[in-house]
């Protein structure tokens, strides 16, 4: 498998694909005047305590609280390292409103919800990320071959220790990351110092800086890349600015050496994401329907709940029977559908309803085939079984915003339904109000402002059912098409 990481870098905002096999997986957008939080870390206030919710809320300086559950708080013991005991304590006798608290982003603020926090702090390398209030080590659940964790937990645990003999030591766990599957000693040697330095720094901005402020800032988005995304298999990472080339080259050199040689300046005249095709296919994952191969095709809503996932047949007709025809389009769509997740970002509840199939293997199949298209998927997913509804339930991590959501903003008309009220319900509405208002108050006259399709269809289909309106509130009824208003907008002016 080949895979490619594409970096496109402008002054208002930096974009990374991740090709497979040429064909587009994932999506990253990062704007300059509006970063990403995750992984920040602040120095906040609590504001207000919810017993009711065993939670809190938090000024971390931005425009809405962050929110914290007791879950998330980790009480430290004496040698500041966190005490977690096996039940969740009263959220009152963890924190107290006005107490200064030093809290980590996991979760960026989404829609009208602000950043989810953690006081279980870390910072991030190449390999490990550094977690100074505790001393597990911990090993990515990706790294399958018990051999392979055993030896990196050595690894790990003979490092820290030379480098206590060397003087260079602080208390604090580990976790190794994906990408340390393999690594030799001295290259985990070069995160460890690292991390101990940096924490060492981030110790003292809490003690000297004032509430809140931000006491950690995570990499920017093209760096983030080169840590988070590149892998042993990843083949090439094309980047189409010279600055960011030159920087994102400094940063491989000092804690990515393995992956400095496949670093590429992309000067080309065309747009290196126009050369991928990478812009048509964020266009059509803006879209609600995924035309499959077969003829068949998926319609993927997504709400404020939910994400929900239909699967169709359409055109596809199959060749030998009914149930193949419904197994073949379902084991495609299971493929696409862990595609758009990822290249949507959709997260949270997903409810799945794949067309019904009645043989219990078919529908093991189904669900394999989703499962394993889904293992390389940076977000963290959990697959229930085919319910008695025959649908699919699912969760998927979410962090961030959709692709949707940070492209998109509801439509100003329809106010994110994606529906207007017709026009015969306006024109409905407006005769009733006209009732409401002519009995509340006098005039001579009654003046009706609306959009040209309403007042077209008052004056015409409408028109006698005005005259017998006009003849029951004995006033005469005018109209006024104003351009301005849309098709559920209006107003009655008396005279």
């Amino acid at each position: 498998m080949s895979e490619e990481l594409l970096i496109n870098v402008a002054p208002t905002e930096t974009r990374v694909a991740l090709v497979e096999n040429g064909v587009l997986q994932e999506v990253y957008l990062e704007r300059s005047a509006r970063r990403g939080i995750v992984g920040n870390i602040y120095k906040g206030k609590v504001i207000r305590v919810l017993p009711g919710m065993q939670a809190a809320f938090v000024d971390i300086g931005l425009e809405r609280a962050g929110f914290i559950h007791a879950s998330d708080i980790a009480p430290l013991d004496d040698e500041g390292m966190e005490a977690r005991d096996a039940e969740v304590a009263d959220i009152r006798a963890l924190v107290r409103e006005g107490q200064p608290l030093v809290v980590q982003v996991v979760k960026d603020p989404i829609s009208s919800k602000g950043a989810r926090l953690t006081t279980h702090l870390s910072v991030s390398a190449r390999y490990l990320v550094y977690m100074p209030q505790t001393r597990h080590i911990g090993i990515s659940n990706r790294i399958e071959d018990e051999g392979e964790r055993e030896r990196l937990r050595q690894l790990v645990e003979t490092a820290s220790s030379r480098l206590a003999e060397d003087g260079l030591s602080a208390d604090g766990g580990f976790i190794l990351r994906t990408v340390a599957e393999g690594v030799s000693e001295d290259e985990l040697l070069r995160d460890i110092p690292f991390l101990y330095k940096l924490w060492g720094e981030l110790e003292q901005r809490i003690k000297e800086r004032a509430v809140p402020s931000v006491i950690y800032e995570d990499l920017p988005l093209f760096m983030r890349a080169l840590r988070d995304l590149a892998r042993p298999y990843t083949e090439k990472i094309r980047i189409d600015s010279r600055e960011a080339h030159g920087r994102a080259a400094e940063f491989a050199g000092k804690y990515a050496p393995e992956i400095a040689g496949r670093l590429e300046h992309y000067p080309g005249e065309r747009p290196l994401f126009d050369l991928y095709g990478v812009e048509e296919e964020i266009r059509r994952a803006l879209q609600n329907k995924v035309t499959l191969k077969s003829g068949g095709y998926l319609i993927i809503e997504q709400t404020e709940a939910m994400s929900t996932i239909d699967v169709n047949t359409g055109a596809f007709v199959g060749h030998r029977n009914l149930e193949e025809t419904i197994f073949k389009t379902n084991l495609e769509a299971a493929t696409a559908i862990a595609r758009q997740l990822r290249l949507r970002n959709l997260g949270g509840i997903i409810i799945i309803d794949f067309i019904d199939m009645k043989d219990p293997e078919h529908q093991r199949q189904v669900l394999r085939t989703l499962e394993k298209t889904l293992e390389r998927d940076h977000a963290k997913s959990s697959i229930t079984g085919v319910s008695e509804l025959g649908l699919v339930e699912m969760t998927r991590k979410r962090t961030r915003e959709s692709l949707g959501q940070i492209l998109c903003e509801p439509c100003p008309v329809c106010e994110g339904r994606g529906t207007l009220k017709s026009a015969e319900t306006v024109c409905f509405e407006i005769f009733r109000e006209i009732i409401r208002e002519s009995r509340a108050y006098d005039s001579e006259k009654i003046m009706v402002l609306a959009s040209q399709m309403v007042i077209d269809l008052l004056l015409d289909e409408e028109s006698a059912n005005v005259a017998d309106l006009e003849e029951f509130i004995r006033r005469p009824i005018q109209f006024q098409v104003e351009p301005i208003y849309n098709q559920e907008q209006y107003d009655i002016v008396l005279v």
